[in-house]
């Protein structure tokens, strides 16, 4: 492994205002038109923090699995790094070109067919042309969609739209590939070709970064986790052992659960 990083994560923060209407369920509907009428705009922000003091750094050929339950912030950190959305704090520092499938279709678009799509996610990455040329016939060919290669993505099933942005994000060349949860939309075929390429990605030394709730997956293409819980990293390591913590500390809050029957409903 380099010693030099290719992620560099320090004080990382993500703040969000959420708003909310001042409207008191206890008032009468005339007081609250009344309040409305004299302050008709008047909102109370509340500060949420998606991500919170996050220092972590990520080296050349590291396969990094990132676990957490939904709200966690898994994603709000795919999002920083692939620069979707800025950080409230901290710094990310990145030494490489990044590919990152966050949701179907990213970056893909919709007016534009699906060769149109190749070429501009190739010149996105900065890739020259020819480049982009020498990888088209196997990106078409894993893809497996020869047939609707000139018709606009718009038209594309989700399932259509995985095979060809993955194929993309997978053939064209990229130093730090990011995958949020997005295998789980194609078909058991396409999902075990996909891992298969995962795994010749990671021999060629390049970094992946995967965000999964199917633990076995992330146990078969990461050789570290990070675990994310309320917008902070709580657990990191080896993936079998943090994967090990993870599940028993669910089982114990699922434990905990059902021995409140007041919250069984919940």
């Amino acid at each position: 492994m380099s010693s030099k990083p290719v992620i560099q994560i320090e004080g990382l923060g993500k703040k969000y205002l959420l708003k909310n209407s001042q409207v008191s369920h206890d008032k009468s509907l005339r007081e609250q038109l009344a309040s409305w009428y004299k302050q008709p705009f008047k909102t109370s922000d509340m500060e949420f923090w998606a991500l919170r003091d996050f220092d972590y750094t990520i080296y050349p050929g590291q396969s990094i699995g990132i676990i957490g339950t939904n709200g966690s912030g898994k994603s709000t950190l795919l999002k920083l790094l692939s620069r979707v959305t800025r950080p409230t704090t901290g710094t990310i520092t990145i030494f490489g070109r990044v590919s990152a499938l966050l949701e179907v279709g990213t970056g893909f678009h919709l007016e534009l067919s699906g060769r149109e799509n190749i070429f501009l996610s190739g010149a996105m990455l900065g890739m020259k042309r020819s480049e982009i040329v020498a990888r088209f016939d196997e990106i078409v060919s894993f893809s497996g969609i020869e047939k609707f290669l000139d018709t606009p993505v718009k038209r594309y099933s989700s399932g259509m739209f995985l095979r060809l942005a993955f194929s993309v994000m997978s053939h064209l060349r990229s130093d730090i590939l990011i995958l949020d949860e997005i295998l789980a939309v194609g078909d058991g075929a396409f999902q075990a070709q996909c891992l298969e390429k995962i795994q010749a990605i990671m021999r060629e030394g390049r970094t992946v970064l995967f965000v999964s709730h199917e633990l076995s997956k992330v146990k078969l293409l990461c050789t570290e986790t990070l675990w994310i819980r309320e917008g902070r990293l709580f657990d990191f390591g080896a993936t079998a052992a943090v994967l090990e913590r993870y599940k028993s500390h669910n089982e114990i809050s699922s434990n905990s659960l059902s021995a409140n029957p007041q919250f069984s409903s919940l």
